[in-house]
């Protein structure tokens, strides 16, 4: 009696584990910024010429690339500007910078290529472009332990998954015009947590876009730190063209018609002086 007893609680316990399943899956969303700019397959080109001409302040856009279908789903769209939009805020205030425009990937969708790109900066008016391409693996697996205590307890109670996710996102800032790569920054994380196995699907989600969020944080302060080294890189290296489009800026055409105005004044003084 004792062993049929026996027998019928493993029926019952396999019974709640076919009920619930194993949970033990990889999935991943992702971005390639090579297969949005290069959709034919073609290799990028080197870095060669006409010299990029940045007339201050410059209006920059800020945008996500666009999945592609092979890569897997896509990042909630209410996701993406809340990240955007917080990059955004971190750089504001800057005064080489006119204005950050975040730019729905709808529009980049329209097509693939540079000439999809510079259409998109047209109609926002854009100098600067600054594309956002990631990759997450988020993995969720049944851990040894968790069998025992959820058939015991209960599947509601204990903790028994274990959920790993990892994030990649890397922000390219291209001039239009010149289509050239002026710099770049990564930004990495890796986080886990464990659930119960009727919240796997809730606590993963939530995990998602918490590594997302430390991600691009990470990639904001790069971001920064390779913006200051860019702007620095450029007053000795030649490779990038400054100017100020404002008459109060320094180095810039402005500044420079008014240092001509004040020759020609001061010539002309001089003649009548000698008259």
């Amino acid at each position: 009696m004792k062993s049929l007893g026996l027998l019928l609680c493993a029926c019952l316990l396999t019974a709640c584990a076919g009920l619930f399943g194993t949970s033990d899956s990889r999935q991943g969303v992702s971005s390639s910024l090579v297969d949005y700019l290069y959709p034919k397959g073609e290799t990028p080109p080197p870095q060669a010429g006409g010299i990029p001409h940045l007339e201050l302040p410059v209006t920059v856009g800020l945008a996500f690339v666009p999945e592609n279908a092979r890569h897997g789903a896509a990042l909630p769209e209410a996701l993406k500007m809340k990240l955007l939009n917080d990059v955004k805020a971190a750089f504001g205030g800057r005064d080489f910078i006119r204005e950050i425009v975040v730019v729905p990937d709808a529009y980049l969708r329209t097509g693939r290529g540079f000439a999809a790109l510079e259409q998109t900066a047209r109609l926002y008016d854009i100098d600067v472009m600054a594309l956002v391409s990631y990759d997450q693996v988020a993995h969720t697996a049944e851990r040894k332990s968790s069998f025992l205590y959820w058939t015991v307890v209960g599947a509601y109670v204990v903790k028994g998954n274990a959920n790993d996710v990892q994030t990649f996102v890397d922000t390219a800032v291209f001039d239009v015009p010149t289509r050239k790569l002026l710099f770049r920054a990564p930004g990495v994380n890796a986080d886990h947590s464990r659930s119960t196995l009727v919240e796997v699907d809730a606590e993963l989600r939530a995990l998602q876009e918490r590594s997302f969020g430390l991600a691009m944080a990470d990639m904001t302060v790069n971001l920064d730190r390779e913006l200051t080294g860019f702007r620095e890189r450029i007053r000795t290296d030649g490779t990038v063209r400054v100017t100020h489009a404002n008459p109060g800026g320094s180095g810039g055409s402005g500044s420079a018609d008014l240092a001509w105005l004040a020759l020609l004044a001061g010539l002309l003084m001089l003649v009548r002086a000698r008259r």
